[in-house]
């Protein structure tokens, strides 16, 4: 009997089947898997906010400047003469009035006596003519002399007293010579060096001072600012935007260090710098221990208006969109988180000063928006709440 043979090898239909048995054991795990673990949902992004109030600010602007003093003087000769003494400490301190040069007087002394010997002789001359000219008038009357002669004698009279006025005015001239050969100061102030030495030919009206005095308490601080500037806070403030400052100044030293003492802005002056376009404004600061010195230059930070209703953000809650404008985060009614974009007039310490894109009682994201995208649900908690992000941001 013959035995039937069987092939090992697998038909198509047979590989079909099992194929189908596979793909029904998979989906039937699968479902398995899915009802008996399902997947959780993700949790929303935690941020944290402060809910921005108005405030009242005082605006300031900081602006470069340069000390002056408040009265300059320059010490000139007017008279020629070589310097005998001179009579003050380079950088000391002068009294207006006070000697600071002698000059040689014995030539100025010698033409006053000349003038006062001139003087007298004149005098003298009028003594003679006054009585010529009384006696004359007495003979013209009883026809002893003409009266040719006797006008003569009147006139010789008015020359004689012309001569002694002239005379006087010479003598004055002489004596005003001898009092400027001690050259004084002419204001009170610090004086500083001395352009010449004893024994120094000095010139009237030379060119060169023979010293500097000036005035340092109080000082002066010319500081410059914009045209544009100064027009916005003018617009601003008779718009009612602002309100008007304290005119207070404070100052920032070149080594960083603040003048202790205030100032006050004194006037604005009317004319624009046309290489510039800066406008210069002068402010008076107490100077009792000469601190500052004429030609220092300092930052003023000058307070010059008040917004009643400002709104100030921490720097860290605003970003830059691509284009490079301000922006910020608020979480809306909802709990969604809402992009907005913001106008800022300027820096006040670690603080944003915003214009525009927020209101009174906003919450303003501080922390974590970074981790979700604008409409997305977030929770948000007062920054009381975020304790280490907290601390972090308030020491920015």
């Amino acid at each position: 009997m013959q035995i039937p043979y069987f092939s090992h090898r697998p038909t198509a239909a047979w590989m079909a089947v099992s194929a189908l048995a596979v793909v029904l054991a998979l989906a039937a795990c699968g479902q398995a898997a899915s009802t008996s673990a399902p997947t959780a949902a993700p949790a929303a992004p935690q941020v944290s906010y402060i809910v921005v109030q108005p405030q009242r600010v005082a605006l300031t602007s900081e602006l470069p400047g340069r000390t002056a003093p408040v009265e300059v003087a320059d010490v000139r000769p007017q008279i020629t003469g070589l310097v005998q003494t001179r009579k003050f400490v380079e950088g000391s301190e002068v009294k207006a009035g006070e000697l600071l040069y002698q000059v040689d007087p014995a030539s100025y002394r010698a033409a006053v006596d000349s003038a006062q010997a001139a003087l007298a002789k004149a005098q003298a001359t009028l003594v003679s003519t006054k009585l010529q000219a009384s006696r004359y008038k007495e003979l013209v009357a009883i026809k002893a002399v003409s009266q040719q002669e006797a006008d003569n004698a009147a006139a010789t009279q008015l020359q004689g007293e012309a001569d002694v006025a002239s005379a006087k005015a010479a003598l004055q001239t002489a004596k005003i010579n001898l009092d400027y050969t001690r050259i004084n100061a002419p204001i009170s102030g610090r004086i500083g060096k001395s352009a010449v030495t004893v024994g120094a030919l000095v010139t009237a009206n030379q060119t060169t001072a023979l010293a500097t005095v000036q005035k340092l308490n109080p000082i002066y601080v010319d500081i410059t600012q914009s045209s544009s500037a100064l027009l916005a806070l003018k617009r601003a403030l008779a718009q009612g935007t602002l309100g008007s400052g304290t005119a207070k100044v404070t100052l920032r030293l070149e080594d960083g260090s603040t003048y202790p003492l205030d100032g006050k802005l004194q006037f604005t002056d009317v004319t624009v710098d046309q290489s510039t376009g800066a406008v210069t404004l002068r402010a008076e600061f107490p100077n009792p221990h000469a601190e500052l010195l004429p030609g220092m230059y300092v930052r003023a930070v000058l307070a010059q208006a008040v917004a009643e209703q400002a709104l100030l953000v921490p720097q860290p809650a605003v970003s830059r969109d691509s284009t490079g404008k301000p922006i910020a985060f608020v979480v809306a009614a909802d709990g969604k988180l809402e992009q907005r974009t913001l106008v800022t007039d300027r820096a006040i310490g670690d603080q944003w000063l915003v214009t525009s894109g927020l209101q009174a009682g906003d919450k303003l994201v501080v922390e974590g928006q970074q981790k979700a995208q604008p409409g997305a649900q977030v929770d948000a908690k007062p920054m009381a709440a975020a304790k280490p992000a907290s601390a972090s941001v308030a020491t920015n």
